[in-house]
């Protein structure tokens, strides 16, 4: 299973082709659209998202509600490049237009790709760079997720998100499986603690009236996934080392652990291992998930928790210094339209590219052709493993 995306921020559109699902999913496109809409939510999120209204349209590989085992075609339009067809269309246009033209950006903003990309590719207009660099593509990537989650939840999977830091704010909840499932759409900065959400919300705002951007942590849980998903067998194959890759690949996120995460290293090792236990009714299990249900590369049949951290935005409307790349002389960055804290959206981008990762592995460690055989064969390794 692996997906392809295209668009730039203010282009015509994002499109991304899905190949490897398996045949016969039953798939509803607003299933999909409604966690696109959740992606556009929570506190802090600029004027973008009043904009856009993300809707998914399926252009292949569907028929009737189900997909076919052909690559999926899935559209999202950009409907703020009304406003850009001049600068952003792809028909050649006069050296005098071309002089002339809006936007250009010589101001590199420190923390972007601007600069490195502008060097890498040679553009003079850092435009080129920023439009594909945008966080805009994330959208592509939860759809690609939300289709995923479409796949896992007919397999039984169950997969949600939550934030569980933003400024230095922790969330401190008890870790409740069932409290988190149930309330990590609570409220709009989606922490389980409704206690701590108007301290966040202020903190967000003095953010904005400053000009300046926060960012924080946040957290996906897999839960009711079977035994042994990944392998310990080669680095490449590794479900955590996938996982990982996948979430340090979203815009501004920095850094990725799993149950405990980096508070390990202060303990000892009887304060981190999980303990194994037997029950003749449910099988092996583990008496605490100190390591996100992960060992060896392999899922353990514990909830899977995934952390990740998110710089802040550096997009920033009180600039930090800069050069400009033309004049070489020192000035104040470019200003882009952006937010002053992404860290609810950001879960649920975190939500849908794990949704992926994980998706993939299934489809690649069993015969998947069709949603039959998948099934099939998962039921098959849970019944295997409990009497294991």
């Amino acid at each position: 299973m692996r997906f392809l995306t295209s668009g730039e921020s203010h282009g015509p559109q994002l499109t991304v082709i899905v190949e490897g699902v398996p045949a016969h999913l039953e798939v509803n496109v607003e299933d999909i659209n409604k966690e696109m809409f959740k992606r556009q939510g929570g506190y802090g999120r600029g004027r973008r998202m009043q904009i856009e209204k993300d809707a998914v349209e399926i252009v292949s590989g569907v028929r009737n509600g189900y997909t076919l085992g052909s690559p999926i075609t899935l559209v999202i339009t950009n409907d703020d490049f009304t406003h850009w067809r001049n600068i952003m269309g792809v028909h050649p246009i006069s050296e005098e237009a071309q002089a002339n033209m809006k936007r250009v950006i010589t101001k590199p903003r420190p923390g972007h790709a601007d600069l490195v990309g502008g060097m890498k590719y040679q553009h003079r207009d850092l435009r080129n760079v920023l439009e594909r660099s945008s966080a805009r593509e994330t959208a592509a990537r939860v759809a690609v997720g939300a289709l995923s989650k479409i796949l896992l939840k007919q397999l039984s999977i169950d997969i949600f998100s939550r934030v569980v830091e933003i400024g230095g704010i922790k969330d401190t909840s008890e870790f409740d499986l069932d409290l988190i499932k149930s309330k990590c759409d609570q409220n709009d900065v989606r922490v389980i603690d409704d206690t701590i959400a108007q301290s966040i919300r202020d903190k967000i705002d003095q953010a904005k009236k400053d000009g300046d951007s926060i960012g924080g942590v946040v957290q996906v849980i897999v839960d009711k996934m079977p035994v042994g998903i990944g392998s310990y067998v080669h680095y490449d194959r590794k479900l955590d080392g996938r996982i990982a890759q996948g979430v340090v690949s979203i815009n501004a996120f920095k850094g990725v652990s799993f149950g405990d995460g980096f508070s390990v290293a202060g303990k000892p090792g009887s304060e981190v291992q999980d303990q194994i236990a037997y029950d003749e009714t449910k099988g092996y299990m583990r008496l605490s998930n100190h390591l996100g249900g992960l060992e060896g590369g392999m899922s353990n049949g514990m909830p899977l928790i995934v952390n990740g951290v998110m710089k802040p935005i550096p997009t920033l409307y009180k600039p930090l210094n800069s050069i400009d790349i033309e004049t070489k002389e020192p000035f104040k960055a470019t200003i882009e339209r952006s937010d002053s804290c992404a860290l609810p959206a950001a879960s649920v981008v975190c939500e849908h590219v794990v949704a992926f990762e994980v998706a993939k592995a299934l489809i690649e460690e069993f015969e998947s052709n069709t949603m039959m055989q998948l099934k099939a064969q998962i039921e098959n390794r849970r019944a295997t493993n409990q009497t294991f």
